[in-house]
């Protein structure tokens, strides 16, 4: 197997909480060594219990620093001088304070990129702000659109924003990498979760943009064709996605409903969002009296897409998740979900190592790789500026 692609990068991860961890995290499983700078009390998400910190800290090795004494921000920077890649999300102006700001690094690192993930970005007037998912979902109009029509808004049951600032961090930063093949020089990304939340509103703000339309929640409609909903069966639930007249045509004739196409209410997609309400009220009784596997058996082979409506049990056993190898297990106790990018054919993702423990890597990171003594780490510790490797 060749090896893998970022196999040749050093990350310094100073974040915490998800969404830049989880840039780490993909960066890792791509082959980057990164080293996790924690305080003295760890991630905050150490103490949500295991499976957050979990999900977006797998590959990584762990130190814990104390950033106020001196002595911790000269071994921090030593690390920076040593990196290809700074990950941060700290307060706009925070890591200034000690000389751990891009300006001051990138002085003596010239190639740094160095990712700065925020609420608000480090311009505007809430710059100073801080963000978390929820906050984010409330303010860019993502909480109005879930949720039921009747009830009030709802935030997405995820921390969609989050895994999605992420994932814009690390594509930030593969576009920065290749920049600086040509240019041999790094820069900052700047990367805001009230920017990606508005992205994310893509044919909803697209919407309001050109029409001036300001949609709202459906619950588990789509807003863009019908019938798209979930339908309750016999045995459980159901959801369909009939995007085109032909998949509704076949629909139909799957349901011994073969009357429906030519009713002017439904005769093409435009009329039957505009229809939506009476056309679920003809589907619904229909839906109610089968099971769930007949009618997936029955859209299969109409080949209209349906699906079941899976608890999170459910999906992972669900034959498909063992076809794809989603779960990555870790000796007899530890099981995480797979980087989707494993499936690259020559340089898959795979994971390094199960997610640290907090300062576990101090020897390996501090004595080996900055060449500091075992003498020296040892009054460190002590002194409280490193954390006791746990």
């Amino acid at each position: 197997m060749a090896s893998q692609p970022l196999s040749d990068l050093k990350v310094l991860d100073l974040s915490r909480v998800m969404a830049a961890p989880f840039a780490g995290q993909m960066l890792s499983d791509l082959g980057a060594e990164v080293i996790k700078v924690e305080s003295l009390g760890g991630d905050d998400t150490r103490t949500w219990g295991t499976h957050y910190f979990r999900s977006a800290n797998r590959g990584k090795k762990s130190i814990a620093v104390n950033l106020k004494d001196e002595r911790g921000q000269a071994i921090v920077r030593q690390l920076a001088m040593q990196s290809d890649i700074v990950l941060e999300n700290y307060k706009v102006g925070d890591l200034a304070r000690y000389g751990l700001d891009y300006e001051t690094l990138s002085k003596d690192n010239p190639g740094l990129i160095y990712l700065s993930v925020t609420g608000f970005g480090q311009t505007g007037p809430r710059s100073a702000q801080a963000g978390y998912d929820t906050i984010i979902q409330g303010m860019t109009g993502i909480m109005t659109l879930c949720g039921e029509a009747d009830r009030p808004p709802a935030r997405a049951g995820l921390p969609m924003v989050d895994i999605m600032s992420g994932m814009v961090g690390a594509v930030g930063i593969l576009a920065a990498l290749h920049e600086r093949h040509r240019s041999g020089k790094g820069q900052q990304i700047d990367v805001s979760l009230f920017d990606v939340g508005m992205m994310m509103l893509v044919d909803a703000g697209q919407d309001y943009l050109d029409h001036d339309n300001v949609q709202s929640r459906l619950g588990g409609v789509n807003r863009n064709f019908s019938p798209g909903q979930p339908f309750q069966t016999s045995d459980g639930w159901v959801t369909l996605a009939v995007a085109t007249d032909d998949q509704f045509r076949r629909m139909c004739a799957a349901m011994d409903l073969g009357e429906l196409p030519d009713d002017p209410r439904f005769i093409d997609n435009a009329a039957r969002v505009a229809h939506r309400a009476e056309l679920s009220a003809l589907l619904a009784p229909c839906f109610v009296a089968g099971t769930t596997q007949g009618w997936e058996e029955r859209f299969n082979a109409a080949k209209v897409p349906l699906s079941p409506i899976f608890n999170i049990a459910e999906a992972f056993a669900e034959e498909q998740s063992a076809a794809r190898n989603l779960v990555w297990n870790f000796g007899d106790t530890m099981r995480l979900i797979a980087n989707p990018l494993q499936h690259m054919s020559r340089t898959p993702a795979r994971p390094a190592c199960a997610p640290p423990e907090l300062g576990q890597d101090a020897h390996a990171v501090l004595c080996d790789g900055l060449h500091i003594g075992q003498d020296e780490l040892d009054t460190l510790i002590a002194d409280g500026v490193i954390g006791r490797p746990g």
